[in-house]
């Protein structure tokens, strides 16, 4: 694997494969150098080689005596373990917090599941969609008077998961310099994207930041925050929500004149965003690109995935990098003297897991 010198080198991680924000847990925490060994069934093949990368892999039939030894020797070596099993999965597996941190007291136990690790839900089968479903973050997804839409699995898994785990992982670590202890990490989705949609519970009643689908500022109800076609049948995004950058999108778009008044009022949204749309399809989205992208207009195009990496912006940035004939998200955030590195993945998991041994 190459080698880092990332902020979390040095630091040494056991993966118990799985699939969704855990593995992605691990992804971003060894894009910082750490170490990962990530114990896996007999013949897993990997399925995403971005999310999974810069892994020491190792085979290991955690059912059988000889894995549970072999994993229970390497965690009493290791700085975090992550799992993703169902609440008490582990337990059965005699891998629990109990087991594991008596043999090394300082071991990170990151447990990361949607329901969390107790409440009526906790050993119930589930998805993102579900997750996002009970904390107010789906209903506010979509158009008014229609189902509400699933972004993706970027609010759930992500967002309220792996980087919520990811978060408590790192706190955890900085509590243990003074404590000289470890402790169970019990990152729930649910509570994650809960935490998440805190803006929207602190912001009272004020109708702008409503979360009823068709009414929010922010949920694509307002002409000055959504999307529209162009004739292309492209997209464009137009975000102008302060009172100096909507006078520059209105005037560098040409819109007409009777939008630059009563802007804020929910009353004008429907019959300005009419407006909106027949303008936006009168041009191209690369040619409202060359009139409006780089200004104060808050505007950008809305691309496809395979076609972000083309941006100029992205492409300066280095936002993605090609590696081992791969196209890899770049580890973020970046550092000014410790930069994260992608790294291939390998079937030395055991190699590592014994350097460890003689290390400690």
């Amino acid at each position: 694997m190459m080698q880092s010198n990332g902020p979390l080198t040095g630091l040494k991680v056991v993966e118990f494969t799985g699939i969704g924000p855990g593995p992605h847990v691990a992804m971003l925490l060894a894009d910082m150098g750490a170490e990962v060994v990530r114990i896996e069934r007999h013949g897993t093949q990997i399925s995403n080689p971005v999310v999974e990368r810069a892994r020491n892999r190792v085979a290991v039939d955690v059912k059988s005596d000889e894995g549970r030894a072999f994993s229970l020797e390497t965690l009493a070596n290791a700085d975090v373990l992550i799992e993703g099993f169902r609440p008490g999965v582990m337990e059965r597996l005699g891998l629990g917090p109990d087991e594991v941190l008596s043999a090394n007291e300082r071991l990170i136990y990151a447990r990361m599941t949607g329901w969390g690790q107790d409440g009526p839900l906790a050993k119930a089968a589930g998805h993102d969609i579900n997750y996002i479903a009970i904390t107010g973050a789906l209903a506010a997804v979509g158009r008014a008077g229609a189902p509400a839409i699933p972004p993706q699995n970027l609010v759930g898994d992500f967002g309220g998961g792996s980087m919520y785990c990811a978060f408590g992982i790192l706190a955890a670590l900085y509590e243990r310099e003074r404590s000289g202890k470890g402790q169970v990490v019990d990152a729930a989705i649910v509570d994650g994207a809960t935490s998440l949609m805190s803006f929207f519970f602190g912001a009272g009643s004020r109708p702008f930041l409503s979360t009823e689908k068709g009414k929010g500022m922010l949920g694509g109800a307002a002409h000055f925050y959504r999307c529209f076609e162009c004739a292309d049948g492209l997209e464009v995004s137009v975000g102008a929500i302060e009172p100096q950058f909507y006078a520059e999108f209105l005037a560098k778009s040409n819109a007409p004149s009777e939008l630059s008044e009563g802007q804020m009022n929910p009353g004008n949204w429907d019959a300005y965003a009419e407006q909106l749309a027949a303008m936006f399809k009168t041009k191209t989205q690369a040619e409202w690109c060359d009139l409006l992208e780089g200004s104060d207009a808050c505007f950008a195009p809305v691309l496809p995935v395979e076609q972000a990496r083309e941006h100029p912006h992205l492409k300066a940035r280095g936002a993605y990098v090609e590696h081992g004939g791969e196209w890899h998200t770049a580890p973020a955030p970046r550092f000014s003297r410790t930069p994260g590195v992608i790294r291939d993945s390998a079937m030395d998991g055991a190699d590592v897991a014994a350097s460890w041994k003689k290390e400690g």
